[in-house]
């Protein structure tokens, strides 16, 4: 059973009054980064066990009645048909996405920016299609030379250019579908038209990590280099912070290196920076929520154990370079864990052994492993889950959920029909098999019933898994790890 660390109500409290004070402090006017994710931050719940995933959502509602939201994307993304990696969907379609989620939930968006713009005709269609469906949306221009040419960028052949973006509320949340989207210079433009318009307002950054009241090498903050492994970021104390207030604080590289331009940025745009310091900028009250420090060292640990797998995986795909895993290893090193401090591999590892095929073990809540071998009918996953809901239930193994006789006309269905090779079952389709017997079988519905006990627990495959089952595992909310190895020599792998 995981411990809990972290007090999300406190943090709730605390994220809001912090905010809120930011607005009164800016003259009732705040461009709030949000950076990292709005929706579904499995990290931060995973590193911070207590953590709910929609707590950004959360605090966002709390302060509903103040706040609109301003979705930016890159021209240049959308022109290459960027896609976010989690969910395997373009830049573009994610602003939809994320245009209907704040919507569902009561939040006003209240526009789009499209940012770096120089004629890019896919920028073009989508700005059309946006505003086809009612959506306000603004150009941005690419700027010459920026950040470094301050002059030239607080002008008005600089953001002076920029359109700008009409806000109603007194916090404008600045959210994007991925990084590198322009939500800072977003900011820092807005600011410049505001302050020609003689408008008072203020700029503050939202990240949860790194912590910034935490140590340096605290495995928290570890666990967020490991995150950002292919990005390059690295902690670092901020000095600037140290220098003004003679306190240590973490900040990371890239806040670190802008800082001094972006204090430019201010003092040009204000006549005097509002900051001394990268930490000074950022509302992130997350440290002080923390209730047991033992709790979320060994989540981050184990986080780090687990972006080392998907890197090394990734490395297999020719996904990531070995720059990246040597970093992850170094990070292990630093928090003195390896693959070995993650439970599920060795079981997972011995069950392949003694079969000769790929297996698949799972951890559940209590700590008990189950495993799942590769048979003529069900894949390792598969057989994984089908063991793991009879254990949550406290069916006999020897119970078939699912008789041979009811997956055989699946097989047949999948090979003879639509095209597959290979006859076994996918986790997607032994549930749904599993839902269509649980309409006649008491047991089946039993075991299904037991879906929602998955969340949060621990999973390692012999093999890299399947599109289809790495995605329904994630569903479940369940971590997955897995050795950097093919099943098959087939270089496309459904």
């Amino acid at each position: 059973m995981t411990k809990i660390g972290f007090d999300n109500e406190k943090y709730l409290e605390l994220q809001s009054k912090n905010i809120r004070r930011r607005i009164s402090e800016f003259g009732g006017k705040l461009y709030l980064e949000f950076g990292g994710k709005l929706f579904d931050d499995y990290h931060a719940s995973r590193v911070l066990p207590g953590f709910q995933p929609d707590s950004k959502v959360k605090l966002l509602l709390e302060l509903k009645d103040e706040a609109e939201i301003v979705i930016v994307i890159s021209a240049g993304d959308i022109e290459k048909n960027k896609r976010r990696g989690d969910l395997g969907i373009t830049y573009d379609l994610e602003t939809l996405r994320l245009i209907d989620a704040f919507r569902g939930i009561g939040l006003f968006v209240g526009s789009v920016v499209i940012t770096q713009y120089n004629s890019q005709c896919a920028a073009d269609a989508f700005k059309k299609r946006l505003e086809s469906m009612g959506i306000r949306v603004y150009i941005h221009y690419s700027i010459p030379d920026y950040p470094s040419n301050i002059p030239f960028i607080v002008s008005e052949n600089g953001f002076g250019r920029n359109e700008y973006v009409e806000t109603e509320r007194s916090l404008v949340v600045v959210t994007a579908p991925g990084p590198g989207s322009g939500k800072m210079a977003t900011c820092l433009s807005q600011l410049y038209h505001e302050n020609k318009k003689n408008v008072r307002a203020g700029y503050a950054k939202f990240e949860t990590f790194p912590v910034w009241n935490l140590p340096l090498k605290h495995p928290v903050n570890l666990a967020y280099e490991a995150a950002t492994a292919d990005l390059d970021d690295v902690n670092m104390i901020d000095p600037f912070h140290l220098e003004a207030y003679g306190k240590t604080t973490v900040n990371y590289n890239r806040d670190i290196e802008i800082f001094p331009v972006l204090n430019a940025i201010f003092e040009k745009i204000q006549g005097v920076s509002p900051y001394k310091s990268p930490t000074d900028m950022g509302v992130n009250m997350a440290g002080f929520c923390i209730t047991d420090d033992d709790a979320v060292c060994d989540a981050s640990k184990q986080e780090i154990v687990r972006r080392y797998f998907a890197s090394r995986c990734a490395q297999k795909q020719g996904l990531a370079d070995k720059e990246e895993v040597y970093k992850l290893e170094l990070l292990m090193n630093q928090t003195h864990v390896s693959a070995k401090d993650r439970p599920v591999v060795e079981h997972a590892l011995a069950r392949a052994e003694s079969t000769g095929l790929p297996a698949v073990a799972i951890e559940l809540p209590d700590g008990k492993i189950i495993t799942g071998k590769t048979s003529s009918l069900l894949g390792a996953s598969a057989a994984a889950l089908l063991n793991a809901l009879k254990e949550l239930a406290g069916i006999d193994h020897d119970i078939k959920l699912i008789s041979p006789n009811e997956i055989e006309p699946i097989q047949v269905l999948k090979t003879k029909h639509m095209g597959n090779h290979n006859p076994r079952l996918h986790t997607d389709e032994i549930l749904i098999a599993l839902a269509i017997c649980g309409v006649t079988n008491l047991y089946a519905q039993k075991a299904l019933n037991q879906l929602d006990k998955l969340r949060g627990c621990e999973l390692h495959s012999t093999v890299i898994l399947s599109g289809v089952d790495e995605n329904v595992f994630k569903r479940l909310g369940i971590n997955i790890t897995c050795e950097p190895q093919y099943h098959t020599k087939k270089l496309y792998n459904k």
